[in-house]
């Protein structure tokens, strides 16, 4: 339970964040999670709505979903949101409605703090990041990991703090039976997004390795049609597209899965290895962004390399005693980055920014 203070007006916090509960956006899904979390009698959060929103948040009280329009949203958005003299505009991402806000803050000398939360490790100029203006003029930065916290100290000079994402515990959590009891055959687990980078074609390549092993994917993407084309090209029947899934189907899947194989070269801190490390399902991750939600030689491994990824697959697929043993460390381990904690963590950020803000 989220302890509470007793300020002496509630904080209005204006995100401009999607409470829609089918949008399973990384960044929307974290949002959604704090909010709902928010002392009502504390904070007023104002959000934005698109369909139906997360049930939590419509029966929130204290809260204010806008709509969004189709065109002309920048401006409307921005203007109803305005009246409600935000105290917290918080988690900006880089589109016209954050660069309005900037240079409103700076002309009309707005007492609006912003904090921003890094979720990708920074790479290139700092000049030429499309994230550069919401860290440099944050009154506040966090990253959702030490790693990412790093990059941003490199390339800005700006310490950030660090607050993980957590972890949905309504739809991430391990199987009743253990994973020696999972049904045969054996399955191998991705869910992401299909872009370059996530390198699903290399899953494919597992899975025309080893013909009698499933491998199920979960996601959708620019990358998916030569994918598809992939599994045609080596007459993978052993592979499945899933689509686009919910929160809850997803958890079903890594609770049915055996490995979970996530072979993306750039990334933050993927929320995804946290769920499959609460569903008890040990994980292949490489190892360029330092994940922290995997422990290696623990809760699973991070490779360096291609072969590695091919040698701990391997490894886990015909060892069973050491499936069940990461298995049960990645569940314990998980319990680290529990939503109630986190969305604790982000209530005294609050406090403490508009308390510096209207002293200063």
């Amino acid at each position: 339970m989220i302890k509470t203070k007793s300020p002496t007006r509630p904080i209005t916090i204006f995100t401009p964040s999607f409470a829609d509960e089918d949008n399973t956006n990384a960044q929307n899904l974290t949002v959604k999670e704090i909010v709902a979390r928010l002392p009502s009698e504390q904070f007023r959060v104002i959000m934005i709505s698109d369909g139906n929103p997360d049930p939590r948040i419509a029966a929130r009280e204290n809260t204010k979903l806008l709509p969004y329009y189709r065109h002309g949203n920048t401006a409307q958005l921005l203007i109803r949101s305005l009246v409600f003299q935000p105290d917290v505009y918080f988690y900006p991402r880089f589109g016209p409605l954050d660069q309005a806000i900037f240079v409103l803050r700076k002309t009309l000398r707005l007492r609006t703090a912003v904090i921003t939360h890094v979720v990708s490790a920074i790479s290139g100029a700092a000049g030429k990041n499309p994230f550069a203006r919401s860290i440099v003029e944050s009154d506040a930065v966090f990253a959702n990991s030490i790693h990412v916290a790093e990059t941003v100290q490199q390339r800005f000079g700006i310490r950030a703090g660090t607050i993980y994402n957590g972890i949905d515990r309504r739809r991430f959590f391990p199987h009743a039976a253990s994973a020696l009891n999972k049904a045969k055959p054996l399955t191998v687990l991705y869910a992401g997004s299909f872009r370059p980078w996530k390198r699903v074609e290399l899953v494919i390549e597992q899975a025309a390795r080893l013909p009698n092993t499933h491998f199920r994917l979960a996601g959708r993407g620019e990358t998916e049609d030569y994918c598809r084309a992939l599994c045609r090209k080596h007459n993978c029947r052993n592979v499945t597209f899933l689509g686009q899934m919910s929160q809850a189907q997803l958890g079903d899947e890594m609770r049915k899965a055996h490995v979970f194989l996530f072979p993306s070269i750039v990334e933050g801190h993927p929320q995804v290895l946290g769920q499959a490390a609460a569903c008890g399902l040990p994980a292949i991750a490489m190892n360029l962004y330092f994940p922290e939600y995997v422990l290696h030689e623990e809760t699973g491994f991070l490779a360096k390399s291609d072969e590695e990824v091919s040698h701990y697959l391997d490894l886990l697929l015909r060892d069973a005693a050491i499936r069940q043993s990461m298995a049960s460390a990645a569940a314990r381990h998980a319990r680290k980055f529990d939503w109630d904690q986190v969305a604790e963590q982000w209530m005294d950020v609050f406090h403490e920014v508009v308390a510096r803000r209207e002293t200063s």
